[in-house]
């Protein structure tokens, strides 16, 4: 009996923030992984929350206009001690959620934690480590920002994640 062909799938992954949402994008064919490009949306501090917001969300239709992925992942909000940077984090998330589930995608969520332990090996690793493991990982990749780097990761999260998180969809967790 022959295995069907390994389908290849663009992955877009998205770190959430309000002065900078990170964006990468991965091509991803059983484990071989192929860095596309990444970037960062960075809307002006000086305007108000929901202006930040919309700028969020134009930057992200951009990405996904530009780069076509067929699925989305983003970092789930760890709660911090401000409330109210927690929850303004929150509202970026919420945006890079809605857009690629406006344009049909399947969206996954997964814990900071998760993404470190399964681009470093290891569940507390810092940003360096992450930026290092990249450059092996991703050799033509050159993110500009910690917050490419993050999102570039999440991608690769996804890539490993994906089939455990379609089963997860299909039975409604």
């Amino acid at each position: 009996m022959s295995q069907p062909p390994i389908r290849s799938v663009r992955i877009l992954g998205i770190d959430p923030g309000l002065r900078r949402t990170g964006w990468g994008v991965v091509e991803s064919e059983g484990n071989r992984l192929v860095y596309v490009a990444c970037g960062s949306v960075e809307p002006k501090d000086t305007l108000p929350l929901a202006e930040r917001l919309l700028g969020i969300h134009a930057g992200l239709e951009k990405v996904l206009a530009a780069y076509a992925p067929a699925e989305a992942a983003v970092e789930q909000t760890f709660v911090n001690k401000d409330g109210a940077a927690t929850l303004k984090l929150g509202q970026a998330r919420g945006v890079a959620m809605l857009v690629p589930a406006m344009h049909g995608l399947l969206v996954a969520e997964y814990a900071p934690n998760l993404v470190k332990k399964t681009v470093v090996g290891a569940g507390h690793a810092d940003k360096t480590q992450i930026q290092m493991m990249l450059k092996i990982l991703l050799p033509k990749a050159e993110p500009k920002s910690a917050d490419a780097a993050d999102a570039l990761a999440i991608a690769i999260t996804h890539a490993h994640h994906r089939v455990s998180a379609q089963r997860l969809k299909a039975v409604g967790a």
